[in-house]
């Protein structure tokens, strides 16, 4: 079997685990570009694959560095790369252990970036500032309510349908890699969305709960945009994003003295290290104000 051919068997099986268009674009660029660096792609067979060594996982990697790429954007190659090889070892018997011992770039993650309480306060009461529509004023901070109060992300809010409403006590979302969970939904949210939903002039009942001024689903775009506009208004950071909310969720929920693994479930996160870093954060906000109190200690 052909490179090209393993290739475009890894991509459709990407698209059946509902792998995003553009994540899918990138993981591709990776590879062809992986292929390049071994010969023409278009004659390369299974055994070619099969044959890499150690020396040229290197030289490719080195190659990346020297070209300009950053660690982060190397170490999305080498996933890109191990997950294709790891489906070509699946599907076509491709000998992959050299690719799945290649190691990465190691860099620090950056810490998340919370807004504190009262900067999410603020946000929420400033949506709407340029809208010409009061419903869609109220659609941003419904929206905004669900990330800060639910912890969501951006793209499971827009994901909600008519058929969650009228929300009740707690929310089923389905997260990424579709794993699911239950949130539980604040009064603040409910009444945010009922009030949204009240005044929305489109038909919610199929289709998208947030929905554009047309009335097809919402652009995530547009929130950014609404977000951006509050950030200018309040001149708060440009970290102070859609996101920036569900980061000040677990923060505050922590500081509140909230449980590590509970926060993990509300979160969705698969490992316990992705929620641990809101205890790094917590520890740099305490330090902060240690250092404002007391300037002359540390």
């Amino acid at each position: 079997m052909t490179a090209p051919t393993l290739v475009e068997n890894w991509l459709r099986a990407l698209v059946v685990r509902d792998t995003s268009p553009a994540t899918r674009d990138a993981y591709a660029r990776d590879v062809w570009r992986f292929l390049r660096a071994l010969g023409d792609p278009q004659t390369l067979t299974a055994d070619d694959l099969s044959a890499i060594t150690q020396v040229q996982m290197r030289g490719w990697m080195a190659d990346l560095r020297r070209e300009g790429l950053s660690k982060a954007s190397t170490a999305r190659a080498l996933s890109s790369v191990k997950s294709f090889y790891h489906h070509a070892a699946e599907t076509a018997g491709v000998r992959a252990d050299v690719v799945r011992a290649a190691r990465g770039p190691r860099f620090p993650k950056p810490l998340p970036r919370p807004l504190s309480i009262e900067d999410a306060d603020d946000v929420l009461g400033m949506t709407g500032l340029d809208s010409q529509h009061e419903w869609v004023a109220l659609r941003d901070t419904a929206i905004l309510t669900l990330l800060y109060g639910c912890g969501l992300r951006r793209a499971e809010a827009l994901s909600l349908t008519g058929a969650d409403l009228p929300l009740g006590d707690s929310l089923r979302i389905i997260g990424k890699r579709r794993k699911e969970r239950i949130v539980p939904v604040l009064p603040a949210a409910r009444e945010a969305v009922a009030a949204y939903v009240a005044a929305c002039p489109h038909d919610l009942t199929r289709g998208p709960l947030f929905v554009g001024v047309r009335g097809g689903a919402l652009n995530p775009r547009q929130l950014s945009g609404a977000m951006q506009t509050i950030r200018a208004a309040l001149d708060l950071p440009d970290s102070a994003t859609p996101h920036a909310l569900r980061h000040s969720f677990a923060t505050h929920l922590l500081s509140a003295g909230g449980d590590l693994r509970t926060i993990q479930t509300l979160l969705g996160h698969a490992s316990l290290s992705s929620t641990e870093r809101y205890t790094e954060v917590d520890e740099a906000r305490l330090l902060d104000a240690y250092q404002q109190a007391h300037p002359k200690v540390l």
